[in-house]
């Protein structure tokens, strides 16, 4: 398939993309996004497991996290393919790896050995709990750093067990920290020519999106709990029942509050002591939700939208993927894609972001299908091995 121009900020950088599942995978479809080359490193046979990942009975979410990338297959667990991703790598900018650690340097592929043979190397390492500490070599998933990183703890109703988001929110943290690791790191080597190592650990990339959860407890004793649909103390900010579904709004803001009070026809409300004040509906929270649930379910969502539009109330309908689909304002800013895939036609899906004034990311290429899709041009092309080795490797299934 013709790949579309490349018009992206990392336009020219190339990256070897080592590992498999979530928080590696996603940290290399950022920097695709952003323009760079992306070499995807798959074991031989099935690949990346997230290829059978998602929802539904046609496995699609391959389709989004491989976007951008070329697929090579190299088995990492044998010396033949071990000096392969060598050789790969020394043409590389950026290495993205999150393997347990250790790996790397039981693989020969140390991060200190890499730099002396390419000295302006970037390598970002993502990992459960970091390369060194006492918890270094265990295993760890993204849940498992979004329990140690505090957010599992807070998410859910307080009367229940601690709950999750519906997305693996840990690792693409992970990723997305790796990602910003990557772009300060080629701004350092654009000034002294040197590469370096970026460590990145799923828990304390969950930690630092905890707002004041540590020095709360540290100054004043006080453990964050559960708290369901609200932020304690922040009122009116929650989402409420009308007639016919879920609508959310955010009114904590003193004048805020005051022209909802209006549009509910209500203006007592803000004259009344108990609510005038962002510090007196913190106290009576709860009795304010219910004032404004019970408004709420007497009319429609839309009604209830044209009346926060008309009042300047930040406020919107909880989304579904079919209300994003269907949402003009989406459409108009092209949130929403549809790129050809090789494998499954037509497919919608969410765009490049953020979005650049002069240098636009995008979608070029869609998802390799199959694992070393491009094993001819990465090998062949790009390090100058033969038909006949190539054919070698992979009877030998180095590759």
């Amino acid at each position: 398939m013709t790949e579309s121009p490349n018009t992206g900020a990392l336009q020219g950088l190339r990256v070897v993309e080592m590992g498999q599942l979530l928080a590696g995978p996603f940290c290399g479809q950022l920097l695709g996004d952003m323009g760079a080359e992306i070499i995807k490193l798959e074991p031989p046979g099935r690949g990346d497991p997230m290829r059978d990942w998602g929802l539904g009975e046609e496995k699609v979410q391959w389709e989004v996290i491989a976007r951008n990338k070329k697929s090579a297959t190299c088995n990492l667990r044998v010396p033949e393919g071990q000096e392969l991703a060598r050789r790969l790598i020394a043409t590389a900018d950026i290495v993205i790896e999150n393997f347990k650690p250790g790996t790397l340097e039981r693989w020969g592929l140390a991060p200190e050995e890499l730099l002396k043979a390419h000295p302006g190397l970037i390598i970002a390492r993502m990992s459960g709990y970091g390369q060194d500490g006492p918890y270094s070599d265990r295993a760890g998933f993204g849940g498992i750093g979004e329990a140690m990183g505090g957010w599992r703890y807070i998410v859910g109703e307080p009367d229940r067990p601690p709950a999750r988001m519906g997305i693996s929110i840990g690792d693409t943290l992970c990723a997305t920290y790796g990602c910003m690791g990557v772009l300060a790191a080629l701004h350092h080597r654009e000034k002294t020519g040197e590469g370096q190592v970026i460590d990145t650990a799923l828990y304390e990339a969950v930690l630092q999106v905890m707002e004041g959860l540590v020095p709360e407890y540290d100054y004043g004793g006080v453990i964050r709990e559960r708290s369901g649909s609200i932020l304690p103390g922040i009122a009116p900010s929650n989402v409420y029942q009308c007639k016919d579904g879920p609508f959310m709004i955010g009114a904590n803001n003193d004048a805020i509050f005051k022209r909802l009070t209006q549009a509910m026809g209500r203006p007592d409300l803000a004259e009344d002591p108990d609510y005038a004040t962002h510090v007196g509906r913190g106290r009576k929270q709860a009795e304010l939700d219910e004032i404004i649930n019970a408004w709420t379910a007497q009319h429609t969502i839309d009604e209830v939208d044209a009346l926060m539009i008309e009042h300047s109330i930040p406020a919107g309908r909880v989304y579904t993927a079919k209300d994003m689909l269907a949402d003009p304002h989406f459409q108009a800013r092209e949130a929403i894609v549809e790129v050809e895939t090789e494998g499954r036609g037509k497919l919608k899906m969410q765009n490049a972001f953020p979005r650049f004034s002069k240098t636009p990311s995008g979608i070029r290429r869609p998802a390799p299908v199959t694992p070393g899709q491009h094993n001819a041009e990465i090998y062949g092309a790009l390090l100058g091995i033969g038909d006949e080795e190539l054919e070698r490797l992979a009877a030998q299934d180095v590759i």
